[in-house]
Formats: C-alpha cells, structure tokens, sequence
C-alpha cells in the first residue's frame, strides 16, 4: 500500500511559477511510475506529466509541454515526486493531483494509488 500527499499548491498570478510535491509513504516509491493529473469541477480529470520509475523517460500533455516539468527523487528515505510549473496561466487552475502506476501511462485508470489532491489557482 501507497499513501501519497500532494503539497505546494496556492494563489498565484499568470506568469508566476510554483512546484508541487508529492511525498509517499508506505511501500517505497521507487518501484513504481509517477504521475500527475489535474481536475476542475464538472471536468474529467486530465493528464499532465508522468515520469518512470528512475527519471529517464517523461510523458506530458500538450498544453503544459515546455511549461511543465516532473521529475523525482528515490534516494534512500526521500520519495518524492515534484512537479515544477512555469508561466502559469489561469487555465491551469485546478486541483492537481500525484498517482502511482505500474507503468508509465498517461491513462487515469491505469493508476493503483492517488493523493489527496492540492488547489492551484492562478488569477490573470
């Protein structure tokens, strides 16, 4: 079993930047692919970035491509996934969410384990 808890979201302004953190505890992280999705009311939630389980291959949508960047860190008592978000714009406004899969995919369904989610809103 995998807890993860998402932190790091807040208010900001279009153009500011901000990184989330997505900390595990449980079974170690380092055994499993990351990712993180995103959802506004009434939307399904989305794909944004996803990382394998030693960093080296990244998958990210489209409209955070250039913007966006994962990356994790499995040293010894750290599991943590970050997701480092730039020029931000008022559409990336949503409640983001860190999941754990067994394989690197940008399919919700295909994730086993899911925090709690952290708000990132970004006024204009």
């Amino acid at each position: 079993q995998v807890q993860l808890v998402e932190s790091g979201g807040g208010l900001v302004q279009a153009g500011d930047s901000l990184r989330l953190s997505c900390a595990a505890s449980g079974r170690a992280l380092r055994s499993y692919f990351m990712g993180w999705f995103r959802q506004t009311h009434g939307k399904e939630r989305e794909f944004v970035a996803a990382i394998s389980w030693r960093g080296g291959s990244t998958r990210y949508a489209d409209s955070v491509k250039g913007r966006f960047t994962i990356s994790r860190d499995n040293a010894k008592n750290t599991d943590t996934v970050y997701l480092q978000m730039n020029s931000l714009k008022p559409e990336d406004t949503a409640v983001y969410y860190c999941a754990a899969a067994a394989v690197l995919t940008t399919t919700t369904t295909s994730y086993d384990y899911w925090g709690q989610g952290t708000q990132v809103t970004v006024s204009s």
